[in-house]
């Protein structure tokens, strides 16, 4: 809990599962580090007043060295540091480390707005919508420079890279709307690149999902369907004549690589094998793939991604979540509209 009232503007209201965790050490950093600015600017006045010279003709001596003394103030700190560390890696790991069943959200950066994707492919622009006690993990890239994504109740915030995929999670029991701002200076419009998270009972949030009305001609292209225009299938087939690795049932596997190294099959994986495939080749396979960098925007590669993660050890692909188009009240929230 909040230790200050909600109407205290220098204290937000704490609105999800890791704030009271958070401002518990922060508080405890802060009141350690009170405590002993005091206790050293007492201990220096009093010196000063107790050790003065009173005349002209005093001496000062030598003192002894007092060892329990020096190693207890040795002692002392280092213990409630280690304890603010151990603290602080516990918190950390907790904020760091999305439950599994986390609801998985798309966040795409831009100057400057903030594009969002649901589970079910229902998208938004610089506002999201959530439900109330659901763990929710952002999956987060930016389409130019470095952006930083935080909602100051929450307590959570991380950096939004281009190139690259980073995650965030957070979970908030209270219904209500929330402040999202872009915590790094990322151009001249900064300080205009600010949303909302919304935080809705479950049944609201079914109910606003199902009322969202799409506007016309702005449906974009599923996953499947880019995968076939990109000729992705004439290497990529589920059977032996393959000429490319297998994509079905492979996201979350490890992956040989043939210069005898492992790696896991993520977003991150994923995205540097499409767009930078001669980085890492599979054990067993030719480097012949083309980049697809500069071919595909941030969206259409989204789709990609979210297209492999569907598709089942079987072969049979599931349809990925296909992007509905933006409401009319969110295509008109963006300094660029709703144009990816």
């Amino acid at each position: 809990m909040n230790p200050w009232p909600d109407q205290f503007p220098l204290f937000p209201e704490a609105a999800s599962t890791v704030a009271g965790e958070v401002d518990a050490i922060y508080f405890f950093g802060l009141a350690v580090a009170a405590f002993f600015s005091l206790l050293i600017a007492v201990l220096v006045l009093w010196f000063a007043v107790r050790y003065r010279r009173r005349s002209e003709d005093e001496i000062g001596r030598p003192e002894k060295a007092a060892v329990l003394l020096e190693i207890g103030w040795s002692v002392i700190p280092l213990l409630i540091l280690m304890v603010m560390f151990a603290w602080g890696a516990k918190v950390f790991y907790h904020v760091r480390r999305p439950p599994e069943n986390a609801l998985e959200y798309y966040v795409t950066a831009k100057q400057w707005m903030w594009k969002f994707q649901h589970p079910d492919g229902n998208r938004e622009i610089n506002h999201l919508h959530v439900p109330a006690g659901q763990a929710i993990k952002l999956i987060m890239t930016s389409e130019d420079v470095i952006h930083s994504f935080f909602v100051p109740e929450f307590r959570v915030k991380q950096d939004v890279l281009p190139g690259r995929y980073t995650y965030l999670w957070f979970q908030s029991d209270r219904p209500g709307r929330y402040t999202l701002f872009c915590n790094e200076y990322c151009g001249a419009e900064h300080s205009l690149m600010i949303g909302s998270v919304t935080v809705m009972e479950p049944g609201d949030y079914e109910a606003w999902l199902s009322a969202k009305e799409p506007v016309a001609g702005g449906q974009q292209l599923t996953g499947e369907e880019l995968f076939s225009l990109q000729v992705c299938d004439t290497c990529h087939k589920p059977d032996s004549a393959a000429r490319a690795p297998m994509l079905w049932g492979l996201y979350g596997e490890e992956v040989a690589m043939a210069d005898g190294s492992v790696a896991i099959a993520d977003e991150d994986y994923l995205r540097e094998s499409i767009l930078n495939p001669g980085a890492r080749i599979v054990k067993g396979y030719d480097a012949i793939m083309p980049t697809y960098a500069g071919r595909l925007s941030e969206d259409e590669l989204l789709q990609l991604i979210l297209y492999i993660k569907s598709i089942g050890p079987e072969g049979d692909a599931e349809v990925a979540a296909a992007p509905a188009a933006e409401t009319e009240a969110d295509a008109g929230s963006g300094d660029e509209g709703s144009t990816p």
